[in-house]
């Protein structure tokens, strides 16, 4: 294509000029066509190659291409493998993390229940740095370490150990006024706490808010002090011991006396007392009665059947005359009176004067009766009273508060408690003298048909 352009170059600029060489021209154009074609043929080798470096510089790329793509891919498993281990190691972490959050309550809940322990312990009075021990495991910012556990299974089995102690040892302790004093403590397990001083022997009482031993305010009994006494000095080989953790050891400061019982009772308590003390008094009253009567009936109606016997009338009249406000005498008297009647008419006479003289033997007895018949009705009244006052107080503040409810059901139970305790030996002693009557009118009557049997022979005889 050059050629050819410099050959119509040539051309155009060879017709004007006329007298120019044809043959200059000619091989002028030679050599410049020449000199194309080695210059075409040049760059012909430089872009052969150039080509030829790019080709292999592609082929080197795709080389590198190649490679890259496996690395590519290498990387790309080596990624998924570093992905799967660390979703391994995250759920391995959680998993740990949670072993450990349990470890750490676990040993949290051992230590609050160990903390309960120690409160509640009687022994914390003599070891009270315990709980400072206990404290450092409860912080939830801290995680307990292996001191941590050796520090609550050695509380726990100090604990065990002293819980199967019988120790005596010094230590201090409330009294009976509110003073603290110091004396011999004796501990039996974690049951029994005991104390002596130079005054008195008692027993103790724990006490957890202030970690500290008081005193009941009332002493035991006069033997159960002996007792524990003589433990404490090495002398007795059993004491007494509440197993009951202190309940027992209440009942001995709120033991219920009668007085209180009676306080408790409410206004119906006091006439069903009246009632007793008036039936206390007639029953005692008729028992002195009908054992006087009683006596004489045996000793004197014998003495005068004996006289009789004898025909000695005018001793068996001395013997009555001065008697006039005795049943026997009056008896016997009417009896000795009716001599010369005949055997009916002297029954009869014996009879009239035994039943003249019965509603003397039989006075009161009504009454206690009566008394008898009252006292659990009394009782059942305030029965009444009391659980309507109950009903009262759960209308006015509801069921919320028993002890709110204690006072009316107290007057109940106590009222029905007195009234039955009162109307039994009243029901027994109305029994028991109505059968003493029975038993000594008996006596008269039989007396009486001897006394009648003796005259009628007596007449008899003398006919």
């Amino acid at each position: 294509m050059r050629f050819c352009l410099i050959l119509t170059w040539i051309l155009f600029f060879s017709v004007p000029a006329y007298g120019e060489d044809m043959r200059v021209a000619s091989q002028k154009a030679k050599a410049d066509h020449e000199a194309a074609l080695a210059e075409a043929q040049a760059s012909e080798q430089r872009i052969l190659r150039d080509c030829a470096s790019l080709q292999e510089e592609i082929e080197r790329m795709e080389a590198d291409v190649k490679g890259l793509n496996a690395s590519i891919e290498a990387m790309g498993r080596e990624h998924k493998g570093l992905d799967e281990k660390a979703i391994r190691l995250s759920r391995q972490q959680s998993d740990d993390e949670m072993s450990i959050r349990e470890l750490s309550g676990t040993v949290r809940v051992v230590a609050r229940d160990l903390e309960t322990v120690l409160r509640q312990s009687p022994f914390t009075a003599f070891f009270p740095e315990r709980a400072g021990l206990v404290k450092p495991v409860l912080n939830k910012d801290r995680f307990p370490g292996i001191d941590d556990f050796k520090a609550l299974s050695e509380l726990f089995f100090k604990e065990m150990a002293l819980s199967g102690e019988v120790v005596l040892r010094k230590g201090p302790f409330v009294d009976r006024s509110g003073l603290e004093k110091t004396g011999n403590i004796l501990t039996i397990g974690k049951f029994t706490a005991v104390y002596r001083t130079n005054d008195e022997t008692g027993f103790l009482n724990y006490s957890e808010e202030s970690s500290r031993f008081f005193a009941l305010s009332a002493l035991p009994s006069w033997s159960i002090k002996r007792n524990l006494g003589k433990y404490m000095q090495g002398e007795a080989e059993d004491v007494s011991i509440d197993f009951s953790g202190g309940a027992a050891l209440r009942q001995i400061t709120h033991k219920s006396t009668f007085m209180d019982q009676i306080r408790n009772g409410g206004p119906i308590v006091w006439p069903i007392l009246a009632i007793g003390l008036i039936a206390l008094v007639i029953a005692t009253e008729r028992i002195t009665f009908l054992k006087g009567v009683h006596a004489n009936t045996d000793r004197v109606m014998g003495k005068v059947n004996e006289l009789a016997l004898e025909g000695k009338w005018r001793e068996c009249d001395d013997i009555v005359q001065d008697k006039k406000g005795r049943p026997v005498y009056n008896v016997l008297k009417a009896g000795l009176g009716a001599r010369g009647e005949e055997r009916e008419t002297q029954e009869s006479i014996l009879q009239e004067a035994i039943l003249r003289e019965l509603p003397r033997l039989e006075r009161f007895l009504p009454t206690l009766n009566i008394i008898g018949a009252s006292a659990p009705l009394l009782g059942l009244l305030g029965t009444v009273t009391g659980m309507i006052s109950t009903f009262h107080v759960i209308t006015l503040y509801g069921t919320g508060d028993p002890r709110m409810m204690s006072g009316g059901i107290s007057e109940a139970l106590v009222t029905t408690m007195l009234g039955l305790s009162v109307a039994i030996p009243i029901m027994l002693m109305h029994t028991f003298l109505s059968r003493r009557v029975e038993h000594v009118v008996g006596d008269m009557e039989e007396k009486a048909v001897a006394l009648t049997n003796i005259i009628h022979r007596e007449i008899m005889f003398v006919e």
